[in-house]
């Protein structure tokens, strides 16, 4: 928009903060280069269009906005005369694409020093050589800063997952190790047994018998029941007492585990109609290690499926062999972080999911949202940690108009609301010294408004603290080139 052309005086630019130190001549240039312009209240210019002009309020009021998914943020207001916005990276010309960061409109007729960003931009490097030179390194330098950070803080959230899902992996890994280890010794015991009833004189029909009966065994070790603790301990004792009558030792050691194989009296009964009395010892101390080499394989399957899982989850946490950007189910994203971050949560912290599944795929950079969960979770993970490390985190996805909410509420101490303002800057934290970068909710921001044209905001009391994530459910843009 452009406004009214007025006439530009030298002594009235020349009294603004900007311009005090030039001389006469400078100030002469300026005016001949540049205009003073008269803006009726309404919009300058808008965040996204070419940065052309460099403009300096001489009097009046502008307020500046950002673009926050699909609402404009007012950023700042102000009748101060001298304040500048615009073209204000004209120096560093094409190295920077050079378009307006913000949207700057006026609320009352408003005259402003316009210069053009061409005029702006030679003035700096004629003028100002050394100085452009640092602001140049200075504008480069916090752009690498960022990523160095960014880097630094998903470097960080990698290393505490996988602390935990090496924490997590363990436990399977190590019951498979010990139930392998024992499972050979079982086998072994099981070649000697089978060798001792060989060796007695016994039809191929009695053989067959064991044989069938063995089949038999493993299968209903499969289907055995889950019984309670006072079922099973009544259930022991009626096998041991079994065992003892008929003459086969250490019953006790036995009945446990035909107990968890589904085995019962009556199961006892049939093996001992169906083989002679001579051999029933052996028969039942067979029976015994076929049962103990199922439940063996059983728990080895139980650990490497649980360990398939995990890395499973890694994968989908990761996203390492998926594409950027992508269209995707949150749900998914949400478990698999979830799951990575178990070992943190613990298990003194409830975790509720209050899911609607009926919510469709979204266009977004899943691995950077998982960065977004990992972030918010950990956060309540601490305030729950804060308020006694007993509470309650409950994850809650629900349609919001065109948009997709995904919740975090927590239980813990809650924002005091002279934070709550603060808590996205970058560095602010109010974790203790060294358990905190402060980069967290800033990164989380960036992810959500930058990337995905989304926003996130948070409601907080004691005990109720809500971090609100809302997504688009359709891309203005495809991914970038």
């Amino acid at each position: 928009m452009s406004g009214q052309s007025m006439p530009c005086s030298p002594q009235e630019i020349g009294a603004l903060f900007l311009f005090e130190k030039l001389t006469p001549e400078q100030l002469g240039r300026l005016c001949g280069e540049g205009r003073v312009e008269r803006f009726e209240p309404g919009p300058v210019y808008t965040e996204g269009e070419p940065a052309t002009c460099f403009y300096v309020m001489l009097e009046g009021t502008v307020v500046l906005y950002r673009r926050v998914g699909g609402d404009d943020v007012e950023v700042t207001r102000t009748s101060q005369r001298g304040v500048y916005a615009g073209s204000m990276q004209a120096y560093l010309g094409d190295r920077v694409r050079q378009v307006y960061n913000n949207s700057m409109r006026v609320t009352e007729p408003t005259r402003f020093f316009v210069l053009p960003a061409d005029t702006f931009a030679e003035i700096m490097q004629e003028w100002f050589p050394m100085a452009v030179h640092l602001l140049e390194g200075l504008f480069f330098g916090s752009k690498s800063t960022q990523r160095a950070i960014g880097q630094r803080e998903r470097l960080l959230a990698l290393g505490s997952l996988s602390a935990g899902l090496t924490h997590e992996l363990n436990n399977p890994a190590a019951a498979a190790v010990r139930a392998t280890a024992t499972l050979r010794e079982r086998v072994r015991k099981m070649r000697h047994k089978l060798a001792i009833i060989a060796q007695g004189s016994y039809s191929p029909e009695v053989m067959a018998n064991l044989i069938d009966i063995q089949e038999r065994t493993a299968e209903r070790v499969a289907k055995a029941p889950t019984l309670s603790p006072l079922e099973a301990s009544d259930r022991e004792d009626a096998l041991a007492d079994w065992l003892d009558d008929q003459g086969i030792p250490d019953g006790w050691r036995i009945a446990p585990t035909f107990v968890q194989a589904g085995l019962d009296v009556d199961w006892l009964d049939q093996i001992a109609a169906a083989v002679d009395e001579e051999i029933l010892p052996s028969a039942i101390g067979w029976l015994n290690y076929t049962v103990e080499t199922e439940l063996l394989m059983d728990e080895i399957n139980d650990s490497t499926a649980r360990i398939s899982h995990l890395v499973d989850a890694a994968k989908q946490y990761s996203q390492l062999d998926r594409a950027p950007f992508q269209n995707a189910d949150v749900h998914e994203l949400l478990d698999s972080t979830l799951l990575m971050l178990s070992g943190k949560i613990g298990k003194q912290i409830k975790v509720v999911k209050e899911y609607d599944r009926t919510l469709p795929r979204i266009p977004a950079y899943p691995a950077e949202l998982n960065q977004v969960w990992t972030n918010l979770i950990d956060n309540a993970v601490s305030a729950i940690n804060s308020a006694g490390g007993e509470g309650t985190l409950t994850v809650r996805t629900a349609p919001d108009h065109d948009r997709l909410l995904v919740e975090f509420r927590d239980t813990g101490v809650g924002i005091p609301a002279q934070d709550r303002g603060r808590i996205f800057d970058p560095f602010f934290t109010t974790k203790p010294v060294g358990e905190g970068t402060g980069l967290g909710l800033d990164i989380s921001w960036r992810i959500v408004v930058n990337k995905h044209h989304g926003s996130i905001q948070v409601e907080s009391e004691p005990g109720d603290t809500r971090f609100q994530v809302l997504l688009p459910l359709t891309s203005a843009e495809e991914e970038p080139s």
